[in-house]
Order: structure tokens, then C-alpha cells, then sequence
């Protein structure tokens, strides 16, 4: 019975290199680019597998793409892990381990080389060049399109050996679960040509080429199929350039230089990044001296073709599964990416085993000089991976080595500036916004992230200015028409922000954050049924939205429901205990129907929770006055007047209290000092003129009750003490009663 020790080993030695290079993503952060898109702020994947979510996976074109099965990936990860990024990375990380290991097993079924298939699986498993296809978490479909590529040809070699009905069919199944996880995918028939030509051999005869061209159709329809599925998603999102952006010219020259890059990175990976910017201007001398390199490399390939067919077979690998994603369709800005030679380099890997070998065939110590060099490369690949998944750790680390390695890159000090500004770090934040405004003038991107900063800081006018030359240069811009909201409803605009609002909502239906805002906006503008069908909607898409629920319960006690209200706000609480505004709403609710004792309870842990809350001290102050306990609720009514100066209607209160002490003096202070903050306070007004009254002067308590009945003509108490007042003037400037 044959020993598989050595395949074993191989297996053992690649899982624990990766683990030694990659591990460390237990310990790493989501990124602040697509990590958003495809799962923190995605309703359809945060909230786990659903039915609903799982056709939404099927029928989207979320993030310009159709890759349903990664969209259920990262859906189970939520459902089995929630939002710990560390776990994230992991599966990602147990995903290459397994491609590296189906690579291995791959190339020693094919060709029964061992060495050869080992250090093609190492090179794919352990090459910096990849660090990004496994350390960044959205780029799940890297890694699972990879798992269902190599699968796939496993089975067709399984096919080849005998092929059967069924077994095609497998082929067919794992092809297909591929391209709804990448849709790179689509060059795998040409591949499995590839195969057939070295190392299984097949086209050696003549009269077999068109059964084998045949028995690949099927694969063809489905990756013509999903490349037209695909191209219309990008379109859709408007990732696809036009050619007067990146001219076809360009386009040609750009993958030519691209070609030849990758190669160099593969021998000596260094200044490896996040994004490449598009070289401005564009060099067409490198241009031509890569299409000349590339014409040589291939002519002698070709040439060699008998005598060396691997050569051909890997180079073709290496050209044709880079077609889609070269630039000839320009997607994105980026000149060329890490992340897209996870496959390819496995062609160029192939020339370099079988290659060496070759060359090194009559060698004495040959096993020696082999076995020494490939480990020292294993070592420093894993070095060099470590390092390089390092700067993955965070959204700053990762993008200040990108600026550190590459020039004018607008994306990058764009992304870093957004990582700052969500620590707090405002001025630095908005120091790589100008500085991306200045690579790229139209930015958009940079104008909303500009404007959401200085918000931040307090400069609404200056972050208006730019939210909206971000909505200008895209007015389908739906983060910017939301924050665009934000800054007019701070602005007291409640009109326009409910336009913005449901602007955002209307592009965007699954946004629970523009249907919270909006909700908030119509209940304030006495559209409450509006609000609450948007305050449903928010709760629908994002089950655990407490601050929703806690405005759904506001405008629901608006309308006279308590019951309803008061549930509302106790599953805010549910979800976030520590929601001190819940407890004040409830509060207030419970205050309303009149039950001060249970309104004191939740007033009290809203100022436990948040001892700043100067509303909840005021609402507590009116709670234990209610129920008899003024000094301390004047305790309270102070400490919300400490934290809030310009709080009116705790002036008025504490002038109550003070009123009924028979403090007539600092009363009527407290009373001038809410008129002050508010002129329509006909009830300050009112208790003014009843201070003016009691200390017998009529005159100017008739101009305080006559002030308080021309803000609100409907004030009783105010109309009998003005009548009150002229009588007791008419009698003190007429004692004796002469007419």
C-alpha cells in the first residue's frame, strides 16, 4: 500500500507557513474601504441568513457586482460570528489554507511531480502579492472563487480519467457555484484547454480536437453568460470608464506595462500597495518597451513549444486569466491591483518549477542546492507576508504605507483621511481630504468626506458648501444626499432635510439610517403616520436599531399611544441598556399618564447613565415636584441650568418654586431670564405679571398679563388676572371711588 508521508508533510509545512504569515488577522480591524459596503453596513449581511436574504443575494447588484454565494458567505459569518472582524479574517484565512493545499494536490494528480506541485503551492501559498486577496475581508470572493476554481478542475480531471454523465455535471455544478462567487472565473474553460494541451496531453491527436472543444461549450455559454451578467452590474454602478476617461490607447498601453509589472513584483515583491494609481502622465515609452518584451517572451515560448510545453501552457495561464481584469475594461481607477494575481501567478509559478528543473537536470547536488534554495525562499516569503499582512492590522496603518510606497494617490489619502476623522482626529483628516482635492480636483469622494469632517467641527456653513458639491458631481451620491440631511436638519431646516432624506432612501430602499432620519424629520414637521412607516421600515432592515425603536416611540406618545410608546422604548432597551434617552422618553410617558413615581425611577438612571443628559435632569426635577420633593428637584432643575444655560423652561420652573417660597425677587429674575432666552413664553410672561401684581404694582404687571395674551390669546388664567389688575390699578389711582 502507497505511502503518502511526503504529501502529508508538504501539507503540515504550507498550513503552518501560513498560519506563521497570516495568523495575526485574528487581531485585525474591518478596513474603511468596501469592508463597509460588503458587510458592516449591509443590512442583507450583518443581519445573518435569512430567506429574504438570501434572495436578495440572488437577485442584487450590490457594490457593482453578482456574486451571490460571497454575499452568503459573509451573511454566515455574521450569523455565526456577528461583527468580530477577527473571525472574518479567519475563515478567509482557512479558505487560502485550503486552496494552497487543493493547488498542491492539484498539480501532483496532473503531472505526479511532487517538488514541482509543492513549490507551486507554496508560491501561491506564501508570495506578498496575495497578502491582499486573504488579509482584506471583502475580498471573500478572491479566496472562495479560487476554492471553487481548483475544485473544479480537480473534477475534471476526474472526468478525463473517466468520463461519465455525472461527472460532468460536477463539473458544471462547481464551475457555476465559482462564477456566483467571482466572476474572474470566466477563463477557467480556457484553462482547462490549457490542460488538455500539458500536461494531460490530450490534443496530441488531431481527430479528438473538436470532441474536446465541444465537451467545453457548456462551460463557455456559462462564462459568456456571466460576463455579460457582470458587465452590466459594473455599468449599472458606474464602475465601468468610458473611453473618453481612459482612451483605448491608454487602455492597451497600461495593460502592456501591467503585464511586465507583474512579473517583477512576482520576482522581487517590494513597495507592495493597496491601490496603483493610474501613471498621469502616461508613459508610452514603458508602453512600448513592455510590448516588446512581452512579443520576445512569447515568440520564444512558442518556439519551445515541443520541447518545452510547459512553458507555453504557463504563459498562456499567466496571459489569460489576467483579460479580465488587465484594464482593457476599465473598472475602477486603479492601474493594477495585488489582488488579481491570485491566480494568474499560479501560470507563472508552473515556467519557474518545471523551469528550474529543466535547467538543472544534469546538476551534481542538485537536491541539495533545490532543497536548500526552497527553503530559504519559504522563510522569506513568510517574512515578507507577515510583514506585508501587518499593515493590514487598520484602515490608518494600511493606508499610510500606501502613501509611503506610491505618489499622488488620491484614494489613498482619501481613505486615510476617513479612518482619522472616525478617531476623532479631525485636522489631520481634513489635511489628507485637501490634499486629495488637490491630486484630484473632482473628487467626489474627498468633497463628502471634507464635508462630514468639518460637520464634526462645527463648521456647518463650510461643510454644507462641500456636501453639496459632492451631491453636484454626483447627484445619485446617496451617503452625501444623507449627510447632506444631517447638516440641514441641524440648521433647524427640517424641510430640506426631509428632501435629502427621502431622496436617499429612494436610491437607496435597505439605508435604515435615511429611513431613521427621515422618520424624524416628518414627525417633526406633524407628519407622525409617515414617520412611523419609515421608523418601521428602519427596524425591518436593522432588527436591533435601539435609537429607531426610541423614535418610534416618541412619535407613537405623540399620537396618544402610550402603551404602544412605551413598548417601543422598552425594546430600545433591551437592545442598548444604556440608551439614557429611552429611559427619558419612557419617562416622560409615564409622567403623561400620570405615574411621577415610575417617571422619577426612569429619570434618574438616564442621569445615572449620563450625568451631562440636562434634560433628564430637568424632567427629573419635574418628576420629584410633582411629588412633592421641591428641594430636590431644585437640586436638579440647577444642574440642568448649569449644563444648559439657555434652558428656558427651567428658568420657569425654578422661578415657581421660588415663587411659592415667597423668593418673589430671584423668581421674578428666573422668569426675565426665560423671556429673554424665549420672547413667545406667554406662560413666563403670565407669572411675571402675577410677581408685578403681588407687590402691588398693577402698571407693569398689566404689561407683563397684556404681553402673555398677545403670544397666546387663548390664555385664561392670563385674561382674568389682566382684568384682575386694571380693577386694582383703577382702584389704587381712584381710592375714594370718585368718577
Amino acid at each position: 500500500m502507497r505511502s503518502y508521508r511526503r504529501e502529508i508533510t508538504v501539507c503540515l509545512l504550507l498550513t503552518a507557513a501560513v498560519i506563521a504569515a497570516y495568523g495575526q488577522m485574528i487581531h485585525h480591524d474591518f478596513i474603511n474601504f468596501d469592508d463597509g459596503e460588503y458587510i458592516t453596513d449591509n443590512p442583507h449581511v450583518r443581519t445573518g441568513l435569512s430567506k429574504e436574504n438570501i434572495v436578495w443575494a440572488f437577485t442584487a447588484f450590490h457594490s457593482n457586482n453578482w456574486h451571490p454565494l460571497t454575499w452568503l458567505s459573509h451573511a454566515l459569518d455574521c450569523q455565526l460570528f456577528g461583527l468580530n472582524p477577527g473571525m472574518h479574517h479567519i475563515v478567509n484565512l482557512l479558505l487560502h489554507i485550503a486552496n494552497s493545499i487543493l493547488l498542491f494536490l492539484l498539480f501532483k494528480i496532473m503531472t505526479g511531480e511532487l517538488w514541482q506541485s509543492a513549490f507551486i503551492a507554496a508560491l501561491f501559498a506564501l508570495h506578498p502579492m496575495h497578502v491582499e486577496s486573504v488579509a482584506w475581508a471583502s475580498e471573500r470572493k478572491d479566496v472562495l472563487g479560487a476554492f471553487f476554481w481548483i475544485l473544479t478542475m480537480l473534477a475534471y480531471l476526474r472526468y478525463v480519467r473517466q468520463p461519465k454523465l455525472s461527472r460532468y455535471f460536477l463539473i458544471i455544478l462547481l464551475f457555476t457555484a465559482g462564477l456566483m462567487a467571482k466572476p474572474m472565473l470566466v477563463t477557467l474553460p480556457f484553462v482547462l484547454l490549457l490542460t488538455d494541451y500539458w500536461p494531460l496531453k490530450r490534443l496530441i491527436i488531431k481527430e479528438k480536437y473538436y470532441s474536446i472543444l465541444y465537451e467545453k461549450l457548456p462551460l463557455f455559454f456559462l462564462a459568456a453568460g456571466s460576463g455579460i451578467v457582470t458587465i452590466f452590474a459594473q455599468k449599472s454602478g458606474g464602475q465601468v470608464r468610458s473611453l473618453d476617461t481612459f482612451p483605448l490607447g491608454i487602455r492597451i498601453g497600461n495593460s502592456l506595462i501591467s503585464y511586465i509589472k507583474y512579473i517583477l513584483k512576482l520576482i522581487y515583491p517590494q513597495n507592495l500597495a493597496f491601490h496603483y494609481p493610474y501613471p498621469d502622465p502616461f508613459p508610452i515609452g514603458q508602453a512600448m518597451i513592455a510590448g516588446f518584451v512581452l512579443t520576445a517572451l512569447s515568440v520564444s515560448i512558442i518556439r519551445q513549444r515541443q520541447q518545452r510545453p510547459y512553458l507555453l501552457m504557463g504563459w498562456l495561464w499567466y496571459l489569460g486569466t489576467l483579460v479580465p481584469v488587465i484594464g482593457l475594461v476599465q473598472v475602477a481607477t486603479q492601474a493594477y491591483s495585488d489582488r488579481y494575481s491570485y491566480i494568474p501567478f499560479i501560470g507563472l509559478s508552473l515556467i519557474i518549477a518545471w523551469g528550474i528543473a529543466d535547467l538543472m537536470e544534469k546538476w551534481t547536488h542538485r537536491r541539495i542546492i533545490l532543497g536548500t534554495a526552497a527553503g530559504l525562499l519559504l522563510i522569506l516569503w513568510t517574512v515578507a507576508s507577515y510583514i506585508q499582512t501587518s499593515y493590514w492590522k487598520n484602515s490608518i496603518r494600511l493606508f499610510t504605507h500606501t502613501l509611503n510606497v506610491t505618489e499622488n494617490n488620491y484614494l489613498a489619502h482619501n481613505s486615510l483621511g476617513a479612518a482619522l476623522e472616525e478617531q476623532g482626529r479631525l485636522d489631520e483628516a481634513i489635511s489628507n481630504f485637501r490634499e486629495a482635492l488637490q491630486i484630484k480636483p473632482d473628487g467626489t469622494q474627498a468633497y463628502y468626506n471634507m464635508g462630514v469632517a468639518l460637520e464634526k467641527q462645527g463648521k456647518y456653513d463650510d461643510s454644507l458648501k462641500y456636501l453639496s458639491e459632492a451631491v453636484r458631481l454626483k447627484p445619485d451620491f446617496v451617503n452625501a444626499l444623507y449627510n447632506l440631511g444631517i447638516a440641514l436638519k441641524r440648521r433647524g431646516d427640517i424641510q430640506g432635510a426631509a428632501k435629502y432624506f427621502s431622496q436617499a432612501v429612494q436610491l437607496r430602499p435597505d439605508f435604515a439610517d435615511a429611513h431613521n432620519n427621515l422618520g424624524t424629520a416628518l414627525s417633526l414637521m406633524g407628519k407622525n403616520d409617515e414617520a412611523i412607516r419609515h421608523y418601521h421600515e428602519s427596524i425591518r432592515l436593522r432588527p436591533d436599531y435601539a435609537e429607531a425603536y426610541n423614535n418610534l416611540g416618541t412619535a407613537l406618545k405623540s399620537q396618544g399611544k402610550y402603551e404602544s410608546a412605551m413598548q417601543s422604548y422598552q425594546k430600545a432597551l433591551e437592545i442598548n441598556p444604556k440608551f439614557s434617552e429611552a429611559h427619558l422618553n419612557w419617562g416622560i410617558a409615564l409622567g403623561t399618564l400620570g405615574d411621577h413615581n415610575a417617571a422619577a425611577l426612569h429619570f434618574s438612571e438616564a442621569v445615572r447613565l449620563k450625568p451631562d443628559f440636562a434634560d433628564a435632569h430637568y424632567s427629573l426635577g419635574v418628576a420629584l415636584s410633582r411629588l412633592g420633593k421641591n428641594d430636590q428637584a431644585m437640586q436638579h432643575y440647577q444642574e440642568a441650568l448649569r449644563l444648559k444655560p439657555n434652558f428656558a423652561v427651567v428658568h420657569f420652573n425654578i422661578g415657581v418654586l421660588l415663587a411659592a417660597q415667597g423668593d418673589l425677587k430671584k423668581a421674578a429674575e428666573h422668569f426675565s431670564e426665560a423671556v429673554r432666552i424665549k420672547p413667545d413664553y406667554a406662560e413666563a410672561y403670565n407669572n411675571l405679571g402675577t410677581i408685578f401684581a403681588l407687590e402691588n404694582n398693577f402698571k407693569q404687571a398689566i404689561v407683563y398679563y397684556s404681553k402673555a395674551l398677545e403670544i397666546n390669546p387663548n390664555l385664561k388664567d392670563a385674561a382674568e388676572k389682566l382684568e384682575q389688575a386694571s380693577q386694582l390699578l383703577r382702584q389704587s389711582e381712584n381710592p375714594t371711588g370718585t368718577p
